[in-house]
C-alpha cells in the first residue's frame, strides 16, 4: 500500500510533525512517499493520502488549500487524513476546529479526520513582520508539540490502512 504524506509548511516545525507520522507508517510496514507542497502535484497512484499545513491567521497556507482543491475529485477516491499545525498552547487546539475553511475541506477531501496539533514558535526564525503580529498578540515562544499525540495518531492511520490491506487481501484483491 503506497501512502502520500503531503505537508505545506512555513517554517518546517509541520514537516517535522509529516516526518515524525511518515516515519510511524513506514515502521507499520507501510510504502510512504513524503513531499512538501511544491514538491508533488499529481498524487494518482496512491493508496491513501496523509495532508497536513501550518496554520496561520486561522487557516491553512494557500498552497495546501489549493492543493486540496485542485484534488478534490482523486482525493475522494482513497483514505485521507488531515492535520493542521500552528495553534501555540494547548487550548488554541480547540479553537482552530471551528476555521471556516476547515469544513469545506473535510467535504472536498472526505478526510476520515481532521487533526489539530500545537505548533511551535521560535520568533528568532520568523521575519520582521511575523515577529511584530506575534509581539502584538502576545504568542508565547515554544515547542507545544505533543509527540506521543502525534505518534499515536499516525499509529492509528497505520492500523486502518493495514485493515484495509487485510481486506482486500482476504478478498482476492491484491
Amino acid at each position: 500500500m503506497k501512502i502520500l504524506v503531503w505537508v505545506a509548511t512555513e517554517h518546517g516545525s509541520t514537516r517535522e510533525i509529516a516526518e515524525t507520522i511518515a516515519d510511524e507508517l513506514r515502521a507499520s510496514s507501510l510504502e510512504v512517499d513524503l513531499h512538501a507542497a511544491e514538491a508533488v502535484r499529481d498524487i494518482t497512484g496512491f493508496d491513501a493520502v496523509v495532508l497536513g499545513s501550518a496554520v496561520y491567521t486561522g487557516g491553512w497556507l494557500p498552497a495546501a488549500r489549493q492543493f486540496a482543491r485542485a484534488n478534490g475529485p482523486t482525493l475522494r477516491t482513497v483514505p485521507v487524513w488531515i492535520f493542521s499545525s500552528g495553534p501555540i498552547g494547548a487550548d488554541d487546539t480547540k479553537q482552530l476546529g471551528d476555521a471556516p475553511e476547515f469544513p469545506e475541506l473535510m467535504a472536498l477531501t472526505q478526510a476520515r479526520e481532521h487533526k489539530v496539533f500545537a505548533g511551535k514558535l521560535d520568533k528568532q526564525s520568523l521575519g520582521l513582520a511575523e515577529r511584530f503580529v506575534t509581539r502584538v498578540v502576545q504568542a508565547p515562544e515554544g515547542d507545544f508539540r505533543d509527540w506521543q499525540a502525534i505518534r499515536d495518531w499516525a499509529r492509528s492511520i497505520a492500523a486502518s490502512l493495514n485493515q484495509v490491506e487485510a481486506r482486500a487481501v482476504q478478498d482476492g484483491e491484491r
